[in-house]
């Protein structure tokens, strides 16, 4: 296939130096110095798109309007998703996911099955903690964020989740009641050099902790994930995410 690459930073780099070994070219490198356009693009069998939350939007929209599908692993955007799903065409295709490692798909899979059986212990505490590179500005992660939202479906003291204050300090906001915060589950975001991605869901008793923890040793992972997404893509129309790739 000929892939068009949305974003060309440490993850575009990464899907371009694996493509050859899947047996895919590169026709195409874009980002806010050489932006794309519809030319450019319809040149691609397939784009994947790995920018920024403030750019990702008019990427897609753009795709939709060269007729080519777009994987998109760009996280943070997705309080524009209806409104993006609004401007698809009957041929346009979209795959997104907060990640693409066939690592975290298989922990997104086991964590909602874990989050099944421990909702039976209410003796446990949930918690999440998240560590990245410091170039990642996002927190939580999108992982981290796809990891609480299946601990949420299943836990029945749960109601939402929260970004846990960096001094480990519980407070109160603003007309919020004590029971609001039991009823909440808490994600530590860290931020460290040189971590691809570390994440550990923790259900802690009083007498013992249980862990569920996936480590990225490098991208290769991630970008890897993402060609076989775009694989997939190709020759579809409609909305997908990595359950459909990996049959989940």
């Amino acid at each position: 296939m000929k892939i068009a690459l949305l974003g060309y930073g440490k993850m575009g780099k990464a899907i371009e130096a694996l493509l050859s070994e899947y047996g895919h070219t590169c026709v195409g490198k874009f980002n806010s110095e050489n932006p794309a356009t519809i030319e450019t693009l319809s040149q691609a069998d397939v784009a994947i798109e790995f920018s920024t939350p403030e750019q990702c939007s008019k990427n897609i929209a753009l795709c939709f309007e060269a007729n080519v599908p777009v994987v998109v692993g760009t996280t943070a955007w997705y309080g524009q998703y209806d409104e993006v799903i609004s401007k698809m065409k009957s041929n346009s295709a979209l795959l997104s996911a907060t990640n693409f490692s066939i690592g975290v798909q298989i922990t997104f899979h086991l964590n909602k099955e874990l989050a099944r059986v421990m909702s039976k212990f209410p003796e446990y505490t949930a918690s999440i903690e998240e560590i990245h590179h410091t170039a990642k500005l996002d927190k939580p992660s999108g992982t981290a964020i796809t990891l609480a939202e299946g601990i949420l479906e299943n836990a029945k003291n749960l109601t939402s989740w929260k970004l846990e204050e960096e001094n480990g300090e519980e407070k109160l906001r603003e007309g919020e009641k004590r029971e609001e915060i039991l009823n909440e589950l808490n994600i530590s975001a860290l931020r460290l050099l040189d971590v691809p991605g570390t994440h550990t869901v923790r259900y802690t008793s009083e007498i013992d902790t249980i862990e569920l923890k996936h480590e990225a040793h490098n991208r290769k992972g991630f970008a890897a994930g993402a060609i076989r997404a775009a694989e997939f893509i190709h020759g579809k129309s409609g909305v997908y995410t990595m359950k459909d790739v990996l049959n989940l």
